[in-house]
């Protein structure tokens, strides 16, 4: 029998979204509710909610969950969370809205699209400065995290959800919108229990891909799983993405060990924490390991390039179920004539060709030649009809 690891916190996974048949009622009923807009990153955590890759939370987080994840990585029940999950509102809606009020919540970006209903529980003043400070590891106004946190307004809702529209996402990416149920039943039916999450926001180089075929090696398969989320200017879109990541796979990938999938998560930049955030939402979609390379998570310098896998090593016994996969820095190493790794590899930096998806997005704005040791000439001639048609 294959048994894959259990979701975070508990037995069976706790999604949100309310079935077919009730959601018409539900709908109906949102009409006349007090609105209350989300955020980019709000509407992200809450399709998460929905669909149960945040299990066990059931809602938006209390004041104590909240501190909690802050200060010690954990809910007020104990179990490990490691970044806040919240929903903000200014001082004028919170004051007209009362404790056990339903209200609905609605996607700004979508025309005020309505997507979930939600029982008001608790409302709080969050210290935006010190969950920066514990979160992301600086206040720094010029952190794009730390930007977004200070944007909140001030009061914090919380409160039970239940989500009755998901959105653009399902339809938009119909093929690769996977929840943590079906990719439960994709792994069992591939006959994979060790399974191994990649994820990533860049079409996949030859960096990327090395660190998949050594996932591979010691796992039944990988998921490699995009983010579908609104990411940083000048990011490929999500759809160039998956069709080069889909030829990728086809050519280069021996049959039956790589998947991909997408999941709607908005990228926090929190480094070490969010590591393990990622962990954790993985291990509900059934992943025994995480992939964690160089600056994981990452954004400028404010992380070191392998704090992101220490930050696993701290962490008490039982916190996660999903473990890391730390892979050391890889690169093409030209004396060696392959990819390697930094612990591999015995030449110096005179003998490496480093690849990152910032340099690869700067030669096909520039124009520049990529070389197959770089990236595979098939990805390559997706990425530039994308860049063209950005000139036209």
């Amino acid at each position: 029998m294959i048994d894959l690891v259990p979701p975070h916190g508990r037995d069976t996974l706790s999604p949100l979204l309310a079935e077919n048949s009730e959601r018409a009622e539900l709908k109906n009923k949102a009409s006349g509710l007090t609105v209350v807009p989300m955020s980019s990153r709000e509407k992200s955590d809450l399709l998460l909610l929905s669909m149960g890759a945040y299990t066990p939370l059931t809602g938006f987080m209390g004041e104590l969950d909240w501190q909690g994840a802050c200060q010690s990585m954990k809910l007020e029940n104990g179990v490990f969370w490691p970044v806040p999950v919240t929903l903000s509102a200014t001082s004028e809606l919170a004051d007209s809205i009362q404790i056990g009020q339903e209200v609905v919540l609605v996607d700004t970006e979508e025309e005020n699209l309505p997507m979930a209903v939600m029982t008001i529980t608790e409302k709080y003043r969050p210290n935006h400065d010190a969950e920066c400070t514990a979160v992301f590891g600086t206040a720094d106004r010029a952190h794009p995290g730390v930007q977004k946190v200070m944007a909140q307004s001030p009061v914090n809702l919380a409160g039970k959800v239940t989500v009755f529209d998901e959105g653009k996402f399902p339809e938009m990416f119909s093929e690769i919108y996977v929840r943590p149920e079906e990719s439960r039943r994709m792994f069992l039916d591939l006959g994979w229990s060790r399974v191994a999450a990649f994820q990533t926001r860049n079409p996949m180089h030859r960096s990327h891909e090395h660190l998949v075929k050594i996932a591979i090696d010691v796992t039944d398969g990988v998921f490699i799983h995009q983010v579908l989320g609104k990411l940083k200017p000048g990011d490929i879109p999500a759809d160039v993405r998956v069709n080069a990541i889909d030829v990728l796979i086809r050519n280069y990938f021996a049959e039956g060990t790589a998947v991909q999938a997408g999941y709607p998560i908005e990228m926090r930049y929190a480094g070490p924490r969010e590591a393990l955030f990622h962990a954790l939402i993985r291990q509900n979609y059934g992943c025994s390991h995480l992939i964690v390379g160089r600056d994981h998570a990452g954004v400028g310098d404010y992380y070191g390039p392998f704090d992101a896998q220490r930050i696993f090593d701290t962490l008490w016994e039982g916190a996660l179920v999903t473990q890391p996969l730390k892979i050391d820095i890889t690169f093409y190493c030209i004396k060696c004539d392959g990819m390697v790794t930094a612990k591999t590899c015995p030449h110096g930096p005179d003998e490496r060709i480093n690849i990152s998806g910032t340099r690869q997005r700067e030669m096909l704005t520039n124009k520049e030649e990529i070389s197959p040791k770089f990236s595979r000439p098939e990805v390559v001639a997706l990425l530039r009809e994308y860049y063209e048609r950005l000139d036209d």
